[in-house]
């Protein structure tokens, strides 16, 4: 029996980086990106490399070349820390599995560290592969929490839920942390929202502006541990933030998000430092008359237009001449 299972990329819409602060967003998923991983039975457990996991170059210019797009790492240890978990949840929760071995290997068409999800995606498509293969199931809303176990605790990376609560329930999903809702029930209140009450969208990436969610998470939860008052306050606007475009795309009125968009952003800004290349992300869709915002954690944004395909040409051809790429999600 082959096993194969996507994990697909994802934008946040609003709200980030609240989610790891009790906050609220609201994310989308972007099914133009995938990461795939393909399981299946074998005499011993092996895991397969992928080009980004090599480990041999033709000189220091080319491995220097290779950290500059990949980072220092590849996908190996998300799926053995994801291994780990899963037979530590196996564990815990006294679920008796099948002794079988197998081998797994994934690929990945998410751009690298530009704030598309791309680490969580192959630690979704990991964990749905594992479940499959030994006949286990986790309740959905609990899903995102052992996904997000694995960077949290395998691997020591500061992240937050929404990327693995997107990736699990997929579409476009409205996230309530609230601390007393999770501290209660183990998960947050998501609420699916229709895909087709939302405004125009494109995403902008730019590969040179690659950065890891670690920069943002790790400073930003050592100042929110802190109490640093700047911080929470942040915090609770954009959970207002967020519950305002939410009533907004509810009552079909997603076309008036864009302001929110934008404040969500310049919220980020005063928070924390933006490199001059990603600010160039943000303010090449504003100044043609878009609303834009990160769609992570930085390298790539979230945009919204007013659906007209001749704004949405021009704002193609400026992110090009920037030396972006730039595409229309595709969330159903």
């Amino acid at each position: 029996m082959i096993i194969r299972n996507k994990g697909y990329a994802r934008a946040g819409l609003i709200g980030n980086p609240s989610d790891g602060y009790f906050g609220r967003t609201i994310s989308v998923i972007v099914r133009n990106f995938a990461a795939e991983v393909t399981l299946y039975e074998s005499p011993r457990l092996m895991i397969v490399s992928q080009k980004s996991d090599r480990q041999e170059y033709i000189d220091m210019e080319d491995l220097a070349e290779d950290v500059q797009v990949h980072g220092y790492y590849g996908g190996i240890r998300l799926i053995k820390a994801a291994i780990k978990r899963f037979r530590d949840y196996c564990r815990d929760e006294q679920i008796e599995i099948p002794w079988k071995n197998f081998t797994i290997e994934y690929t990945t068409t998410i751009p690298v560290r530009v704030g598309l999800a791309g680490s969580s995606a192959i630690i979704t498509a990991t964990m749905r592969a594992l479940l499959e293969f030994y006949g286990v199931t986790v309740p959905k809303p609990v899903l995102p929490n052992l996904i997000l176990s694995v960077e949290l605790e395998e691997l020591g990376i500061g992240a937050g839920l929404q990327d693995r609560v997107i990736q699990v329930y997929e579409g476009a999903v409205y996230m309530d942390f609230d601390k007393g809702r999770i501290e209660r029930d183990g998960y947050g209140l998501y609420e699916e929202l229709d895909p087709s009450k939302l405004p125009p969208l494109f995403v902008a990436y730019h590969d040179r502006l690659a950065e890891g969610t670690e920069v943002t998470h790790n400073d930003l939860r050592s100042r929110f541990n802190r109490g640093e008052p700047a911080v929470l306050a942040g915090i609770k606007e954009w959970t207002a933030l967020t519950q305002q475009a939410r009533d907004l795309i509810t009552a079909g009125r997603g076309r008036e998000i864009g302001p929110l968009m934008n404040r969500g952003f310049d919220l980020r800004k005063e928070l924390i430092k933006i490199s001059e290349g990603n600010l160039r992300l943000i303010e090449t869709g504003r100044k043609l008359g878009a609303f834009t915002q990160f769609a992570g954690s930085g390298g790539a944004i979230i945009g919204m237009y007013d659906g007209d395909p001749k704004r949405l040409s021009t704002l193609t051809k400026a992110y090009v001449e920037l030396g972006a790429k730039i595409i229309v999600p595709e969330i159903k």
